[in-house]
């Protein structure tokens, strides 16, 4: 794999970030949720979210 610049790890960094606050954002959605369906949604957006984050950080490796 090809080196990272310094421009590209910043993204890569402000990437990954977004993506944990975006996971625990959905994951306290969803505590807070009533209906079912909902938490369901929020719980597998969440889920997606750290998904796409350890996605990210396989590029730092």
């Amino acid at each position: 794999m090809a080196q990272l610049n310094q421009q590209e790890l910043q993204n890569l960094r402000h990437l990954i970030g977004s993506h944990e606050t975006a996971a625990k954002k959905l994951e306290t959605y969803s505590q807070q949720s009533v209906d079912p369906q909902i938490k369901q949604i929020f719980q597998k957006s969440a889920q997606d979210a750290m998904n796409t984050k350890q996605k990210l950080m396989s590029f730092l490796s």
